[in-house]
Formats: C-alpha cells, sequence, structure tokens
C-alpha cells in the first residue's frame, strides 16, 4: 500500500443507514419512494416525523443551481423543517446553541434524488446547503413560523465565515478546519 494512502472509516451500517454524531435535537427521516405503474409517489411531510408538534404554517421552495452554496444561516424563534427529494445536496449542520450538549458539532448528509429526506433543524442549529450535483436542486421548507416580512427571524453568516468551523469547497470535497 503507498505511504500516504488513508483506509476508510465505516460509513454506513450493514443496513446501509448512515453512522455519524447528530446534533441534539436535529432529526433526520429518510423517506423511501413508492414506484407505481404510472410514476413515483414520494411522500414529503407526516407530523409523526416531525419533533416539534407545531402545525404547518408556511410552505415554500428553494431552488439551488448545480454548484451554489446556501450558508450560512440560523434561527431565533423559528425550527426549519426541510424536505429534499430532487437533486443532490449536501447539507451542514453546527450547533451554535452555548447550552446544548452537542455544541460547537458539525453534522454533514447528502439528501435528494437517491436518498430523500426530511430535516428537523432546532433553533439556535446553523444550516447551510450546497448543490453537488450537475443540475438544479429543490428543497420545501415547513417553518414552525410564517416569514414575518418586516422583522425577519433570519440571521446569516457568509458561506467563508470563520464563526463555523467548517470549510465549503467547490471540487466535491470538504474539510473541517482545525484552528
Amino acid at each position: 500500500m503507498l505511504t500516504a494512502a488513508r483506509k476508510d472509516s465505516q460509513l454506513v451500517t450493514k443496513e446501509w443507514q448512515f453512522i455519524q454524531q447528530p446534533i441534539d435535537g436535529v432529526s433526520v427521516h429518510e423517506v423511501l419512494h413508492v414506484p407505481r405503474d404510472h410514476g413515483v409517489i414520494t411522500e414529503t411531510y407526516r407530523p409523526e416525523w416531525d419533533p416539534s408538534g407545531l402545525p404547518i404554517v408556511h410552505v415554500y421552495q428553494s431552488r439551488l443551481y448545480a454548484g451554489a452554496i446556501g450558508a450560512w444561516s440560523c434561527h431565533a424563534q423559528t425550527i426549519d423543517r426541510l424536505f429534499v427529494n430532487h437533486g443532490h445536496l449536501k447539507v451542514v449542520l453546527y450547533d451554535g446553541r452555548e447550552e446544548s450538549p452537542t455544541h460547537g458539532r458539525i453534522m454533514e448528509l447528502h439528501a435528494g434524488d437517491a436518498r430523500p429526506a426530511f430535516l428537523h433543524i432546532p433553533i439556535g442549529v446553523w444550516h447551510g446547503v450546497q448543490n453537488v450535483g450537475g443540475t438544479d436542486a429543490l428543497m420545501l421548507n415547513y417553518p414552525s413560523r410564517a416569514y414575518h416580512h418586516e422583522d425577519p427571524d433570519h440571521y446569516r453568516l457568509p458561506w467563508d465565515s470563520e464563526e463555523i468551523p467548517y470549510r465549503w469547497v467547490t471540487n466535491g470535497s470538504t474539510r473541517l478546519r482545525s484552528d
């Protein structure tokens, strides 16, 4: 073996479930497509997938162009409930909540055509997405509060912010900052 080669660590279980340290309060529910004789049915939301138990009050869709990065976002009063099933998005979460048992943890996952997913993102968890596919990607959001145009509950940092120990890279790989 070449000296610079590194052995892969385990990424999935034998049932093909991803192995990673979750962020406290974040839940991911992977969704299965239902093939039919006329096409495919995909559920985008069910109350039992949503640990908040809050009603749906607003729904919107985001389209990300191939290669686009939408980062970083956070809310002080709103839970994001994202559904991704079109394209290939890398979703990265950073636990910025000082009182959280997982404060400072990074969580990265992929969702889209191959692995549709519904994500529950708690208040105070920073999140960003990158379209790592070759076509547009679509994402639905079912936030716990309707968007307030005059006083948005939306906080942003630039995608390359030094405050979050994660680096987006456009060649398909990423790295955690070590400083």
